[in-house]
């Protein structure tokens, strides 16, 4: 028997994601311990296995398990008609949706018959090419009809929408980072007597194509060559992890998984993230709260997350190992520029992207859309191109 609704005072809110690792499920994780704790009744549907449910059953926030694949399949059936039962037994007051897996099976499912934020993170038809991409973005045009609100976590997000003809009202909300659990290391501290002696390029996040490690590895000798006593650390896994070791040569170690990439953080004396596309990366995010300077690509999201004045350091082309190996090479050699990069960049997290601002933002949508905002309307951008 499907549960009652909670009332309007204390709404329910079932979070959807497929993706159980990387920054979507830490995005859910944040979101959820602020709602809980700002008195909302959430519930999150995804996968059993992974860091996610792990993190949720420690909150105490239910967890309804959903199986689903990253890419959509045979299986889109069956995850849809098993998202919907899920809805059913839950019975939210509103559905929000992360990632293009998520967005697809809820929005198949509920079709607008509860309000649906559907979040991005990235658009997927960016993520392929040819007739795959053209369907993606077909895909996308319709689906809008089904989400009361489009949440991006960049303008730059939202502008690869539009662009791409997708109609809806959108609410742009920066993501954010504990600045707490991400900060710098004090003096005395275990991370501060931790610090390796040799200069440490860290790189934090899924070894998968996305992330670009492969760029990466590429750049990495004519760093080497340039400043030989520097070290390279991947920290991640995924399904790449085989073909980047076998790619990897010498001063290059691979972390594994982090459960606390903090630590990673603030060893590192440069953090870069050579991403082939985003909406807006979080690890760059927590490498600035953690008051450490970053080289990441100029990709959705990347020029906003960065100090103006930092982007001629921290930013460089996509696919262009030869760009990103000058831009590491440059700040491993200036410890002043690295430091007042750092010092910079913990600013701007703290007045920019903190994840507490982002959760009374994403609380102000569902106030709008379930009638019981006490503030007026949060700003968000009506998008009609066709």
């Amino acid at each position: 028997m499907p549960l009652p609704s909670a009332p309007l005072s204390r709404p329910r809110v079932l979070h959807v994601s497929q993706p159980v690792d990387g920054g979507v499920a830490r995005v859910v994780v944040d979101l959820a311990a602020a709602q809980t704790a700002a008195g909302l009744d959430v519930h999150v549907a995804c996968p059993p296995e992974g860091f996610l449910p792990r993190a949720l059953a420690a909150l105490g926030v239910p967890v309804h398990p959903w199986t689903a694949t990253r890419s959509p399949g045979p299986g889109l059936r069956a995850e849809t008609r098993d998202l919907g039962r899920v809805v059913s037994d839950v019975a939210p007051a509103l559905v929000h949706a992360h990632s293009a897996k998520a967005g697809l099976a809820a929005r198949l499912a509920l079709r607008g018959s509860l309000p649906t934020v559907f979040q991005p993170h990235a658009w997927s038809f960016e993520a392929v090419g040819g007739v795959t991409a053209l369907l993606a973005r077909r895909w996308e045009r319709h689906a809008a009809r089904w989400a009361a609100r489009i949440v991006c976590v960049s303008e730059a997000e939202w502008v690869t929408g539009r662009r791409a003809g997708i109609a809806g009202a959108y609410t742009v909300i920066p993501n954010g980072v504990d600045t707490e659990r991400f900060a710098p290391a004090g003096q005395g501290s275990a991370d501060a007597a931790a610090r390796p002696t040799v200069p440490l390029v860290v790189c934090v996040g899924r070894l998968c194509r996305q992330k670009g490690q492969d760029v990466l590895l590429r750049a990495w000798p004519a760093v080497a060559a340039q400043v030989p006593e520097a070290r390279l650390v991947l920290v991640g896994d995924g399904p790449e992890a085989d073909r980047l070791r076998a790619r990897a040569g010498p001063r290059v170690a691979f972390a594994g998984e982090a459960a606390d990439a903090a630590p990673w953080y603030r060893a590192a004396d440069v953090v870069v993230l050579p991403s082939r596309w985003e909406g807006m990366a979080l690890a760059p995010l927590e490498a600035m709260a953690c008051a450490r300077p970053v080289v990441v690509t100029d990709v959705d999201g990347a020029r906003e997350s960065l100090p103006t004045a930092d982007r001629a350091h921290a930013l460089v082309p996509p696919e262009d190992p030869a760009a990103l190996s000058r831009a590491l090479t440059a700040l491993l050699r200036d410890t002043e520029l690295r430091d007042a990069l750092g010092r910079r960049g913990r600013r701007h997290v703290l007045d920019h992207h903190d994840a507490r601002h982002t959760a009374a933002a994403i609380g102000a949508v569902y106030g709008e859309l379930l009638g019981t905002a006490t503030t007026g309307p949060t700003e968000y951008r009506e998008c009609t191109t066709t």
